[in-house]
């Protein structure tokens, strides 16, 4: 109804002022009588253009022609056959732009706020429901709307949501706090969530043992153990991850002595789809068990998880400014003699600012030390980078996102924010990225030095704003003899930046852990001996312009592309399976599949998938594509 009568209304309107623009009055009898007659001259000439042709006689006489009525009116002779093509294109066009004002009243019409994202459907309007759920992760990189959301508060709740949504074949993928970059345990299609699961079950000081329900988080955990004396033996950067969520995807801290978080699990309970909810240790079910216990949530939910924990102890950190050529010299013992240690490389500078951490010695106490510079001074230079950077863009080099009115006091920022901020001014300009880098590194050559404090305040690393991250894993000798292939990387790395020329902001972490036995970890292997380096470059997103966000997600994904094809397979690198991204490209995923199914047990994990969650409900596009059953290769 709405099409017709906007449609009539435009064609109404457009006839009106046509008529008002050739005679300014209302037309006469006269006027209708001729456009009739116009009309029926029209008629006839179409259908005189479709009779057989019979040429008239050679007398000319009137018997001979053929018999046309007179006109009611006397009248020309009627126009040639133009003036019909020209009726005829009229009254085409009239019916082209009725079609296309009904089309383009209804494609205009407005839609509630909620359903701007649904494309328009000819004869069809189904506006979503209010309560849907926006679920993105932290950096912003990839973002789901949903209709269920669902946060159980008892493992009976979240054994009825699973039993329910089993039997409706309703995906509910589970999801953490958010953190991973790939967006991992987000889907469109439903989601479960622990967050209100986040309870200290049971403390087994004895044996320095804790029982936690899944959706605690990392600081919550320790903050809750910390009066029994225990911690927990390693720590990832960020200490706002659930625990079922960091231990599923095989997260992992840095020491060469140390493995990755998920080793720290002694049993689990999962609420499956197809058996309940069953519990399994490497007493019971050891098969399963280090199957699950980085089952990247598609074995069953983790509702409960046993930690190994350690005694709570103060840790010394010290950071120092080195080179490649002395890293290549201590490399071997500062993996073996720090009980945690890690690189941080800033591209197109010789700095690699090294991070050791270790027990604080009960006899010899703090280090005495006194530092060079304050913090102030430290990252003063940094400040004066910005004021000058922000001088030069706003003169027009280069179109800046920062204005002067919401500029924040620079004095009040962190070295991270101001870093962002910098990033922010041209975060694709190499020249400009080199001078960043450069400040970086000044502002750690100023801050080397000692802390002192408890294990969780330590270890942690502030990693600055929303960002791009790819980290690989690739094994590195074994700690009583290192390979070296963890510097040549770094090397190669650095030399594919320069080559290329890439916009590559600090740092480019490398980190290192001992091997893991859960066997889909990237850290995984038989020998106890061996070691594995990660390393993760960086790009960061330090503005909420779409476009700009998206230039640099398109420089980001060509820089990982670079890595992976000149050193993934020269030193066995496999993705951190919370910063793997899944291909578009057809061809570039079965090359993905295929690799991932020479490093990892992928027909064994789709046959625990089917055992346990038969509907695959657990699962989402990233599972799907990543591991498809092998007949589908």
């Amino acid at each position: 109804m709405i099409i017709i009568l906007s449609a009539t209304f435009l064609i109404s309107s457009s006839n009106f002022v046509f008529i008002k623009a050739k005679t300014f009055q209302k037309p006469t009898l006269n006027s209708q009588m001729l456009r009739a007659n116009n009309l029926r001259r029209s008629l006839q000439s179409v259908l005189h253009r479709h009779q057989p042709f019979k040429p008239p006689s050679a007398t000319g006489s009137a018997a001979a022609r053929p018999f046309a009525p007179r006109p009611f009116c006397s009248l020309p002779n009627p126009p040639p056959s133009s003036t019909t093509d020209a009726e005829l294109r009229k009254y085409i066009g009239y019916t082209i732009l009725l079609l296309g004002c009904g089309a383009a009243t209804y494609y205009s019409f407005p839609f509630p706020e909620d359903a701007k994202h649904k494309k328009a459907q000819l004869f069809r309007y189904a506006p979503l429901p209010p309560d849907l759920h926006t679920v993105s992760n932290w950096s912003g990189t990839h973002e789901v709307q949903t209709r269920t959301f669902v946060q159980p508060e008892t493992i009976s709740e979240l054994e009825a949501v699973v039993k329910e949504c089993n039997e409706k074949k309703q995906k509910i993928r589970p999801v953490g706090s958010g953190l991973s970059p790939n967006g991992i345990g987000l889907t469109r299609a439903g989601m479960v969530n622990l967050a209100l699961m986040d309870k200290v079950l049971e403390v087994d000081e004895k044996n320095k043992r804790v029982r936690v329900q899944a959706g605690i988080r990392f600081q919550q955990l320790v903050d809750g153990i910390k009066e029994y004396g225990l911690t927990l033996q390693n720590f990832a950067s960020i200490r706002e991850q659930q625990i079922g969520g960091i231990v599923q995807v095989g997260a992992h801290g840095t020491g060469a002595r140390l493995p990755p978080i998920d080793e720290q699990v002694i049993s689990m309970k999962l609420v499956t789809p197809a058996k309940g909810t069953i519990e399994v240790s490497k007493e019971k079910d050891p098969e399963l068990f280090y199957l699950a216990r980085c089952g990247l949530g598609g074995l069953g939910v983790v509702a409960e998880v046993t930690l190994q924990c350690v005694e709570r102890q103060e840790l010394v950190e010290h950071t120092y400014v080195s080179s490649m050529k002395e890293i290549k010299k201590n490399h071997k013992k500062l993996l073996s003699e720090n009980k945690h240690v890690k690189y941080l490389y800033i591209p197109y500078t010789d700095t690699v600012v090294v991070v050791r951490c270790n027990p604080l010695s009960k006899w010899k106490g703090p280090p005495k030390y006194k530092p060079q510079y304050t913090q102030e001074e430290a990252i003063q230079h940094v400040r004066d980078l910005y004021q000058e950077s922000l001088r030069k863009y706003r003169k027009g080099t280069v179109t800046s996102n920062t204005s002067e009115e919401n500029e924040p006091d620079i004095n009040e920022l962190s070295f991270t924010e101001l870093r962002d901020k910098l990033l922010a001014l041209d975060p694709l300009n190499k020249e400009h990225i080199r001078k960043v880098n450069q400040a970086e590194a000044e502002f750690w050559r100023k801050s080397e030095g000692y802390r002192v404090g408890w294990s969780d305040e330590i270890l942690g690393f502030d990693c600055g704003g929303q960002q791009w991250v790819s980290e690989t894993c690739f094994p590195a000798g074994s700690l009583s003899k290192p390979s070296m292939k963890d510097l040549e990387y770094i090397e190669q790395l650095m030399q594919l930046i320069e080559k290329e020329n890439i916009p590559a902001p600090a740092p480019i972490e490398q980190r290192w852990t001992a091997r893991s036995r859960s066997l889909m970890s990237p850290a995984y292997s038989a020998s106890e001996d061996d070691i594995f380096s990660w390393v993760g470059i960086i790009m960061y997103l330090p503005t909420m312009d779409a476009r700009q966000r998206k230039q640099i997600t398109e420089e980001f994904f060509h820089y990982r592309h670079l890595t992976q094809a000149h050193l993934w397979d020269q030193y066995s690198a496999y993705e951190h399976w919370a910063k793997i991204e899944v291909p578009k490209d057809k061809d570039e995923l079965a090359a993905l599949q295929a690799r991932l199914r020479k490093r990892f047990p992928v027909d064994a994990y789709n046959k625990a998938r089917n055992e346990l969650d038969p509907n695959h409900i657990l699962s989402n596009n990233v599972l799907e594509k990543l591991f498809p059953a092998a007949g589908t290769l």
